[in-house]
């Protein structure tokens, strides 16, 4: 009797992770990731994104004034860079083999760990699409207490979903810069042993002495990440509008804020549906057509109860198994679907010309990665085999302002 070998298990993987059954894990819980355009040949160096910011200027009642003023287009282009995230999945040998003879049993055992490794890189794609480029996955509330394990509160408590139990974390003083934390003084690897999904803590099992260096606002981020993130909504959409010397993509949007950077919207003492209004007014203003408004789940619920009789669903749906229920809303240039987001930081919200947004990516994001025809891999140090999922790609804008940041939301 033939023994099963890499060959036919890779047959059965093949088979199995069609491109339908990765799209179905990817998407379902991850609403954003789903509904933005997708581009999947982004290919050479980089992609240029070229924009129009401001008309020539030659125009006057008076001929001669206008010939005088005549100017140049103002136009710039975004230079597209891509980034990469990696996740890894082992099945040792033993496991494959005790399943020879029951194909249910053995595809179970194969996809629980190659599911996973998926939902892993999607979950951190999702995570990346909202936040700035930096790596950070949330902030902490305050220094914790000296204890035989490193218990932290998180300042966002919505935040807990960017966190699971066995990741090893980072902790800086800053986005960018600053100094790195550490729980005795030297300790600075901090792997999760706990989550308290309920209370918004992180626990990690390193004690923390007199000698931790933890503050509160400090940024968490998994190891290896900080910095080589994508670029995602708040790094096209910066709360604070960027200064004279900004590089983004090689673009120094400090020359036209709003065109370059997106809409700052302010909802500071104003109820969910006038920040809405008023952020779809701005951003209609300045010639979008806002369409879909991004907000945390705990958002969408105050908004929903907040509407009470008045309130109005839609739905937005991908296919037959993929779709998603939000709230409309009517905007000066249209309806507006408000979607909730598990990925969105709960004090923003993301008023966005969908038309205007694209997921650039090398192949499929995020997939198996199999460039030599394989998509098992033998361990050379372990009697067990290798999956590897990632992807290469970055969140790209044709028209940052068309879209708007509505900041302090819910404050």
């Amino acid at each position: 009797m033939s023994s099963l070998n890499l060959a036919a298990f890779d047959a059965a993987l093949k088979q199995h992770y069609t491109n339908d059954m990765v799209e179905n894990l990817v998407y379902s819980d991850n609403p954003f990731l789903a509904m933005v355009s997708k581009y999947a040949k982004f290919g050479g160096r980089n992609l240029p994104i070229p924009l129009i910011h401001g008309n020539p200027q030659g125009r006057s009642a008076t001929f001669a004034t206008a010939q005088a003023n005549k100017s140049a287009s103002l136009i710039k282009d975004f230079l597209l860079t891509r980034v990469s995230d990696y996740g890894l999945a082992s099945i040792d040998n033993e496991t494959l083999e005790a399943s020879i003879g029951d194909a249910n049993a053995f595809m179970e055992a194969a996809t629980t760990e190659i599911d996973g490794c998926i939902n892993a890189v999607a979950r951190s794609l999702a995570i990346s699409m909202f936040r700035s480029g930096s790596g950070e996955i949330g902030q902490v509330n305050a220094e914790p207490s000296v204890a035989a394990s490193t218990v932290i509160t998180l300042k966002e408590v919505s935040d807990i979903t960017n966190f699971e139990v066995g990741q090893v974390l980072n902790i800086w003083s800053a986005e960018s810069g600053g100094t790195q934390r550490s729980v005795d003084g030297s300790i600075v690897n901090l792997t999760v042993s706990a989550v308290d999904r309920d209370a918004g803590t992180v626990t990690f099992a390193s004690a923390y002495d007199a000698s931790g260096t933890i503050a509160a606002n400090d940024f968490f981020f998994v190891q290896g990440d900080r910095g080589a993130k994508l670029s995602g909504l708040a790094a096209w959409l910066p709360a604070t509008a960027p200064t004279s010397g900004d590089s983004f993509f090689g673009v120094d949007r400090s020359v036209d804020a709003t065109r370059l950077a997106g809409i700052r919207s302010n909802a500071t003492g104003k109820t969910l549906e006038e920040a809405v209004v008023d952020a779809a007014a701005r951003v209609s203003r300045e010639g979008g057509k806002p369409d879909v408004c991004w907000m945390s789940y705990e958002r969408f619920a105050a908004l929903e109860k907040e509407l009470g009789s008045k309130v109005q669903y839609v739905d937005a749906k991908l296919d037959a198994e993929i779709g998603f229920r939000g709230i409309s809303i009517n905007g000066p240039r249209g309806v507006i679907k408000c979607m909730a987001d598990a990925n969105c930081p709960s004090d923003k919200a993301y008023m966005l010309t969908m038309n205007t947004w694209k997921l650039y990516s090398l192949g499929e994001a995020p997939k198996i990665l199999n460039q030599d025809g394989n998509r098992l891999l033998r361990e050379a140090s372990a009697d067990a085999v290798e999956v590897r999922v990632g992807y290469y790609a970055n969140l790209g804008c044709k028209s940052p302002g068309s879209n708007a940041v509505i900041f302090n939301f819910g404050a």
